[in-house]
């Protein structure tokens, strides 16, 4: 335990050094853009006396370092500052928007695990045959999908043609679970294809490896069935390596979902700093992408984390 509980330790260091880094990289892009608020927000028919009294009121006069350190430390305590064009603090436009997002991206990494771990398994067990090649087939093929090209197929194929889903819109899962069901599935199935490809390749390729080990095959001479060697021994070993395909799918999951909620018409974070850039509203900006590093990193910690407990090896 305590080799796990350093490797645990040194995995959130790393977490936090990241995004510390991540943070400087995203102010940074902000400082770079030279937007002026103060000009936008006040109109051709302001002074720049009036400029220069909005521009001391939104900080913009100070050094860079010094307002980076302001805005990191009111960031820790959950104060994002406020949008240039509103006045609504961007903390309350997340919270509002987050959601949307979080549950989709739930559902999407809950399918992709369901569809990746069947197809891999399957496949595994039927080496070499026509089950195999046609998973390792459609697998390849559906990986080089973007999201997107999957979600319009699934729009026409499933909302058009067939109309058992909704084209697009959102209910929240509070007001109304099957509702938010029925709104949720399309793009988060169009998000989860890729990474359910990408887990079913790595899995199917652990467990092949796998199932021509020592242990496996000293299992199956003790006696012990087909299945609980497969599920027991050799499954076990064989998600460390597919824990990591999980882990770097979640960048993916969340940068597909820009396009996939403008295809589905949702009212995610996405939405929200696509529009905030377009009108240069900075603060929005920054605050929805250190929002989203927070949670890649999150959720990276988490799969490494559970790497570390499940194999041993991972340890070292």
């Amino acid at each position: 335990m305590n080799g796990a509980a350093t490797q645990l330790g040194r995995l959130v260091l790393t977490t936090v050094t990241v995004l510390l880094l991540a943070s400087m990289v995203t102010f940074g892009l902000g400082a770079l853009s030279k937007s002026n608020p103060a000009a936008t927000v006040l109109g051709e028919t302001a002074t720049e006396q009036d400029i220069a009294v909005m521009r001391e009121q939104f900080g913009l006069d100070q050094p860079l370092v010094e307002r980076y350190l302001t805005w990191l430390g009111d960031a820790l305590l959950g104060d994002l500052g406020r949008s240039w064009f509103t006045t609504v603090p961007v903390s309350d436009s997340i919270r509002q928007a987050l959601p949307v997002d979080l549950s989709i991206a739930a559902l999407a990494l809950v399918l992709a695990i369901l569809i990746g771990v069947a197809a891999g398994v399957t496949a595994a067990v039927r080496a070499g045959g026509i089950v195999d090649r046609t998973v390792t087939v459609v697998c390849s093929v559906v990986a080089t999908l973007p999201p997107f090209v999957i979600g319009i197929a699934l729009i026409v194929a499933l909302a058009l043609k067939t109309r058992l889903f909704p084209a697009g819109g959102y209910v929240a899962f509070g007001v109304d679970p099957l509702q938010w069901l029925r709104f949720a599935f399309l793009p988060a199935l169009a998000l989860s294809i890729e990474v359910a490809a990408g887990i079913a390749r790595q899995l199917r390729t652990s467990m092949v490896a796998a199932l021509d080990e020592n242990y496996a095959t000293g299992a199956r001479m003790r006696g012990f069935s087909h299945w609980r060697v497969l599920f027991v021994h050799v499954l076990r070993n064989a998600l460390s390596p597919t824990l990591a395909v999980i882990g770097m799918a979640m960048p993916l999951i969340i940068g597909g979902a820009v396009m996939t909620e403008k295809l589905f018409n949702l009212p995610g974070v996405a939405q929200l700093a696509l529009q905030s850039a377009q009108r240069g509203d900075v603060p929005v900006v920054l605050g929805t992408l250190l929002v989203t590093a927070v949670i890649v990193l999150i959720g990276n910690l988490s799969v490494n984390a559970l790497q570390v407990l499940l194999n041993p090896a991972a340890r070292r």
